[in-house]
């Protein structure tokens, strides 16, 4: 698992990476009411605003981590938005998306580097 400064995590699963946002970043937000996800098919730059998340506190607007293309939407969160503060590195994934250039995966950290970042 990669993580980037923004508090997202990147996940190779069946060669494509999944992407959502940290433990971290869910506490931060609080109660997560509204989620808008990208449409399956749109092809994203790097730092391209992709993902509205809305909570009690914030409204914030989720980027993309590399260049690539969205592949598939988890679409279980319009219907339950609060499952990012459930399981934010797991079940409560964002999106997945094939990436254009591998090499942009390189500038993240690692589990043991974020936590040094975020303590």
């Amino acid at each position: 698992m990669k993580f980037t400064e923004e508090h997202e995590w990147l996940r190779e699963e069946d060669g494509v990476m999944v992407v959502g946002i940290t433990t971290h970043a869910a506490e931060q937000l609080g109660d997560v009411v509204f989620i808008e996800l990208p449409e399956e098919g749109t092809t994203v730059s790097k730092d391209d605003e992709v993902v509205v998340i809305e909570s009690v506190k914030a409204a914030s607007d989720i980027l993309a981590p590399v260049d690539g293309e969205i592949v598939e939407v988890n679409s279980a969160l319009a219907d339950n938005p609060g499952a990012v503060n459930d399981d934010p590195q797991g079940e409560a994934w964002f999106f997945k998306m094939s990436v254009s250039d591998a090499s942009q995966l390189d500038e993240f950290m690692d589990e043991p580097a974020y936590q040094k970042f975020i303590a």
